[in-house]
């Protein structure tokens, strides 16, 4: 008997609903509309804290949180020259804010809402953590060990501890442990910060993608500073005349002009007789 054909199954088309057309598309829409489009994790980052920033914000970026395919999807959609790029610094847990603030303006805002954390073990130190001395609220008793296990020298005073010399207990880059996170939550030390963590950006009008664009503005400052102090004392050692340096060239050209003229008076000034040679100059004249 000739073989049969099996029966050809149908595949069923995956219905979307129509609620999730419609964030994809006022999400496109959005996109379009906006200046930046701006990618920032969400990892870690406690409820409260979240509802806060997005108060803080409000007027200056609006706040989206969608699924990553919906995001993907909504990206797609909005087809602007350059947004593309964006499409692989999209992970799991991200917020998109859409914004007409210049992107780099945008992630110091974001810099600048981020709040003080406790510590937890496995945390990166974002600088070196140091402990100063002085009194704290701790009763002695199991504490003492847990502080000096860390390296911090204690001693009872009034009842209570006291740190008796300055310690840093964390460096910079090193990995916190249990036991110093758990000490540093006992004396109440925050080194870490909680908040959106910019990741990636997308500006419209130079139709460019900038990665990397987490911004510390008071950081950024002390540092701007030092590079205007170095760069002006260069500049006036290699007497280079500029506006901000005329100043600090003509004062230094008194004092040498002041040292040259001290030192022109010293070498026309006639030598002093002393009086040991007075007194030999009448002795002769004696004779």
């Amino acid at each position: 008997m000739p073989k049969q054909n099996a029966p050809v199954k149908k595949v069923k088309e995956k219905h979307v609903p129509e609620y999730k057309i419609q964030i994809v598309k006022d999400l496109a829409d959005r996109i379009k509309s906006s200046r930046t489009v701006l990618i920032a994790s969400t990892r870690g980052l406690p409820s409260a804290h979240f509802h806060s920033i997005k108060k803080n914000l409000r007027g200056k970026a609006d706040i989206r949180i969608a699924r990553k395919s919906a995001v993907l999807r909504a990206l797609e959609q909005a087809n602007l020259p350059g947004l593309a790029d964006l499409n692989k610094n999209i992970i799991s847990d991200t917020a998109l804010f859409l914004s007409d603030l210049d992107a780099f303006e945008l992630s110091a805002l974001l810099s600048e809402n981020q709040s003080p954390a406790k510590a937890r073990a496995g945390d990166v130190a974002p600088e070196d953590i140091n402990v100063e001395p002085g009194p704290t609220d701790l009763l002695p008793g199991p504490a003492i060990s847990e502080l000096s296990g860390v390296g911090l020298k204690v001693a009872v005073e009034g009842g209570k501890l006291a740190i008796k010399q300055p310690a840093t207990i964390v460096r910079k880059g090193v990995a916190i442990k249990e036991n110093v996170a758990s000490v540093m939550t006992k004396l109440n030390i925050l080194p870490m910060r909680v908040g959106f963590e910019p990741i990636a950006a997308y500006d419209s009008k130079s139709a460019k993608v900038y990665v990397g664009i987490k911004i510390d503005k008071k950081k950024t400052l002390e540092e701007l500073r030092s590079s205007i102090g170095k760069a002006l004392s260069l500049a006036v050692n290699v007497r280079y005349p500029t506006q901000e340096t005329i100043k600090f060239l003509l004062a230094k050209a008194i004092v040498e002009e002041k040292a040259i003229q001290s030192l022109i008076d010293k070498a026309h000034e006639t030598p002093q007789e002393t009086p040991q040679e007075n007194t030999q100059q009448n002795v002769q004249e004696d004779k």
